[in-house]
């Protein structure tokens, strides 16, 4: 059962956002539980909200002492599991990221972020070390205007490259949608386009994320086979 990690070092990437989407997106076929790990419980109080899917449940009791068993048990439940956590100093990332079938780390596209962004790789990095297995991620860049692509951008994506960093070729733009879902705690699809701007492409955004992270889940999944 796939566990999806989500790890920013810095506040304001699209963390929580990033992982909120895709569970929604996710909760449409099958059930999956959002480990909500960041002290704030965004995601958790997203879920008292009206109109929660039913194939979403949130856990947020993790912590350092229990995180991989609250971890086990939700894959145990549900067929996926989604994990948000806040920063990437404290020990509870890396036994997260110990777990992870996939890390999602999402960065705006700026050099402070990707500076930033740079850290969540080292804890990679350092995951592989201590477990001696290739941890699959990849870095989502987050809040960009869907017609406008900036310098700054164009640049630091192409540095990314460059240096064998893995990308999706999706971005999770800047949308008001984004931010009702938690403005008005209801998911996408009881978002009303008359109180929303430009929903239906916020809705299109979301489906091709979550379509690339089902792909690269799959993908990691057929290598390991082979392997």
């Amino acid at each position: 059962m796939p566990t999806i990690v989500f790890v920013s070092p810095k506040g304001g990437a699209g963390k929580t956002t990033s992982a909120l989407v895709l569970a929604e997106q996710i909760a449409r076929s099958v059930p999956v539980t959002v480990i909500d790990a960041d002290p704030n419980h965004p995601i958790q109080s997203w879920a008292s909200g009206p109109n929660t899917p039913a194939n979403l449940s949130v856990v947020s009791n993790a912590d350092e002492q229990n995180m991989i068993d609250v971890i086990e048990e939700a894959a145990a439940r549900t067929p996926f599991v989604l994990v948000d956590l806040e920063g990437t100093a404290a020990k509870i990332v890396l036994l997260a990221v110990s777990q992870a079938d996939l890390v999602i780390v999402p960065t705006q596209g700026s050099q402070l972020d990707a500076a930033q962004a740079s850290r969540a790789l080292r804890v990679i990095k350092q995951q592989e070390k201590m477990s001696r297995r290739a941890v699959p991620y990849g870095v989502l860049i987050t809040r960009t205007n869907p017609a406008i692509r900036t310098r700054t951008a164009t640049h630091l994506m192409k540095t990314f490259h460059d240096a064998g960093i893995s990308m999706f070729n999706t971005e999770l733009h800047e949308r008001e949608a984004f931010k009702a879902l938690f403005a008005f705690n209801q998911p996408l699809s009881h978002l009303d386009p008359k109180d929303v701007s430009n929903l239906d492409k916020a809705v299109a955004n979301a489906e091709q994320y979550a379509t690339e992270v089902i792909g690269t889940l799959r993908a990691g999944l057929q290598n390991g086979a082979a392997t």
